[in-house]
């Protein structure tokens, strides 16, 4: 339809879509249930707004659930390590920073990542010195030094 024949009233502005990162999209089954669980809420906050016409709400939302489809699309879900030999997608990693603070981190997703809740994405700088090392290796962490002290499963993560 020629954009003359349409009023102004008519149209939603739509809102630059979301910056998407070029790192492979690794989830873990929790990240990827977090993802279903993002886009579902979207939907309904979607209809609402259709039923309400709240044009500002619209464009906001469809950007927003523009972005966690194309992350459900892309996601590779990656099952939890088997050994706890070395740092992996999933596990949970004890480090002791230079400063004496004992940490528990988990390599997780972007979109799961929440380093207050010591979940790390795969992609910041420490979890990718953290990957493929093990128990009594030393890496960078920030502006000092970790050594690795445990790694395990994708049990809880805190700071000590």
């Amino acid at each position: 339809m020629s954009r003359a024949f349409v009023k102004e009233s008519d149209t939603v502005d739509e809102l630059p879509d979301r910056i998407v990162s070029d790192h492979p999209n690794y989830v873990t089954v929790e990240g990827l249930d977090l993802i279903e669980r993002t886009i579902a809420e979207l939907q309904s906050r979607l209809a609402q707004a259709q039923m309400d016409g709240d044009r500002d709400a619209l464009s906001a939302i469809s950007r927003d659930l523009r972005y966690w489809d194309n992350r459900r699309g892309t996601a590779m879900v990656v099952q939890m390590p088997d050994s706890a030999t070395t740092v992996r997608f999933g596990a949970t990693v004890t480090i002791r920073r230079d400063d004496g603070r004992t940490q528990d981190h988990r390599i997780v997703g972007e979109d799961e990542a929440d380093p207050t809740k010591g979940l790390l994405s795969h992609a910041s700088p420490l979890a990718r010195a953290l990957l493929g090392k093990a128990v009594g290796d030393t890496v960078v962490a920030g502006q000092g030094t970790a050594e690795i002290v445990s790694i395990g499963d994708a049990s809880t993560t805190s700071e000590r």
